[in-house]
């Protein structure tokens, strides 16, 4: 628990504890909420991501609405302003829902799902769009701060007779939910699902590219799901459902051995059911037989018989250090890949065509790899040409765990991987109509910060990216030289077939019957005669050259 100095009457220091909850309060910039503008679209991120967890990690196509309203305008004065801990101006209140069709939530763990800070049921290892137990309830804080509204909460869980409405908000001090109201009734229909609001002020005016491109982003690699957004000016954007074939949901794996840290070990000790250490090597550890729980052991100079929930902090210590270290003198399993929930090669096309319209597109699903333990999948769209505009430099979507990552995109290793290659090996002249799409999946994806904005250049992570997007890229470059190919081809047969009128006509004349006065051949048919030895010079099929030239003109 983070400490606070404090000082006493007497000059001396004091140290004061300070629950999470005030910690975020304090430094809620930290969750990515450090002005008005970021406000309004992290808001949306967070409530976006929990509704699209709620629904496809269970195997429901998701159907979400996002309404963003403006309250009323912001009429603070510029000494007011300046007294605010949030940085830049606010245009006015906003209240936002997200309403979604997911497996709801319990009516017991509502309060602490939207009201406790590190609350969660995504700590496990398993592939899900957030993993710090901030998210929306960064949301609610960041509400209280500026507007001191709780956020109102309506669930029903699939299978439930009820459905559940909560005002939470939650208590600095114990980091406990503070209920304002509850209530419940009897459902009419078969809805479940969940609908969160929370009233905060921000700044649309600035928000709005962001937002409206953070939504965007996510129906690429969910053409899945049905997206709505309701804007506060009224507008309408809607990405309807473009194909009803979902990734494969993440199962939950235990941890593997080489991601083991000893805060880990000290969980999992107090709370397995395993009666000896060897046991609990064995059950709670993926990659672990007996014969290798037993050389850990060894290693670390324990019995195999010791009760787990009696080790010493040193014993806990040369535990993790033996299992790192057998790892370095061994080799475990790799880590299960069925924590992972890759979008696909097939769904990434789907959303780069359907959202882009580009003429050529592909994707690459790189096999599972791992770095400390840690399972990850990489993934690389290219889209070019069509509706694409040109820009002086690749076009980059970058995604963890199917999240789009909008800011600090220079900071990413994505960026570094793709600013890299050297496009010209590939047949790529700037300014040229290029998207690459990267996709991270893993069950610990290394941002760099809490706010999840960019990934760390880690080696095994930025390897993989690298032979992805080769991989894409030499596709991207035979497409080009074949395009090029055709489009010279054509210019060939043009140039020759606009002079066969002229030749049939004068082969015509030269065909006269002396005796008859009258041509031998018809003009059609000279120029067919001559259209076959121009297609077998330039070796395309008669029938084909129409379209070749339709295809240059």
């Amino acid at each position: 628990m983070p400490k606070q100095r404090v000082q006493s009457e007497r000059g001396e220091e004091r140290f004061k504890a300070i629950g999470p909850a005030e910690f975020f309060f304090r430094n809620i910039e930290l969750t990515g909420f450090d002005n008005y503008t970021r406000a309004i679209f992290q808001t949306v991120k967070e409530m976006l991501d929990n509704s699209l967890d709620a629904t496809e990690t269970h195997g429901i196509l998701p159907r979400i609405t996002i309404v963003i309203e403006r309250l009323n305008e912001a009429k603070a004065s510029k000494e007011e302003e300046e007294k605010k801990e949030i940085k830049g101006s606010k245009d006015g209140i906003y209240r936002i829902t997200v309403d979604d069709n997911g497996i709801g939530v319990p009516q017991d763990k509502i309060p602490y799902a939207f009201g406790r800070m590190l609350y969660s049921s995504k700590y496990v290892e398993r592939q899900t769009r957030g993993t710090y137990g901030l998210g929306v309830k960064a949301a609610v804080l960041y509400a209280q701060k500026t507007t001191g509204e709780p956020a109102t909460v309506i669930s029903s869980p699939i299978k439930d007779k009820m459905t559940y409405r909560f005002k939470v908000s939650t208590n600095i001090s114990t980091n406990e939910p503070d209920v304002k109201e509850r209530g419940s009734w009897t459902k009419s229909g078969d809805w479940h699902g969940t609908r969160v609001s929370v009233i905060i002020e921000g700044n649309w005016r600035r928000a709005r590219s962001k937002v409206v491109e953070y939504v965007r982003r996510t129906a690429i690699v969910a053409p899945y799901a049905d997206i709505t957004l309701i804007t506060p000016d009224g507008t309408l954007i809607r990405y309807p459902r473009r194909t009803k074939e979902m990734p494969k949901p993440p199962k939950e794996v235990k941890p593997h051995p080489l991601g083991i840290d000893i805060e880990t070990m000290k969980r999992i000790a107090q709370l397995t059911t395993a009666k000896t250490l060897l046991q609990m090597l064995t059950t709670e550890f993926q990659a672990v037989g007996a014969k290798t729980a037993k050389a850990i052991l060894s290693m670390a100079g324990l019995e195999p018989d010791l009760e787990p929930k009696k080790l010493t902090e040193e014993q806990i210590k040369a535990l993790v250090n033996a299992m790192k270290e057998y790892g370095t003198t061994k080799r475990y399993k790799a880590p299960s890949k069925e924590a992972l929930s890759p979008i696909g090669e097939k769904l990434i096309k789907i959303g780069l065509k359907s959202m882009l319209n580009p003429e050529f597109v592909t994707a690459v699903s790189r096999r599972p790899s791992s770095y400390s333990g840690h399972p990850f999948v990489v993934e690389v769209g290219i889209a070019y040409g069509g509706e694409i505009p040109p820009s002086d430099a690749p076009v980059l979507l970058r995604y963890a765990n199917k999240t789009p990552l909008l800011y600090n995109e220079r900071n990413d290793v994505s960026w570094k991987v793709v600013s890299e290659l050297n496009w010209k090996n590939y047949e790529v002249s700037f300014p040229a109509p290029l998207v690459v799409l990267v996709h991270v999946a893993s069950t610990k994806v290394p941002f760099k910060d809490v706010s999840k904005d960019t990934i760390a250049d880690v080696p095994e992570i930025e390897a993989e990216i690298r032979l992805a997007l080769q991989e894409a890229a030499r596709r991207l470059k035979r497409f080009i030289i074949k395009k090029r190919k055709e489009e010279e081809l054509a210019e060939k047969v043009i140039t020759f077939l606009k002079y066969v009128p002229e030749i049939a006509r004068s082969l015509k004349v030269l065909s006269v019957d002396p005796e008859t006065r009258k041509p031998t051949v018809s003009e059609e048919e000279i120029e067919e005669k001559l259209k076959k030895l121009i297609a077998k010079k330039l070796g395309v099929p008669e029938d084909k050259l129409p379209e070749v030239v339709i295809g240059i003109e």
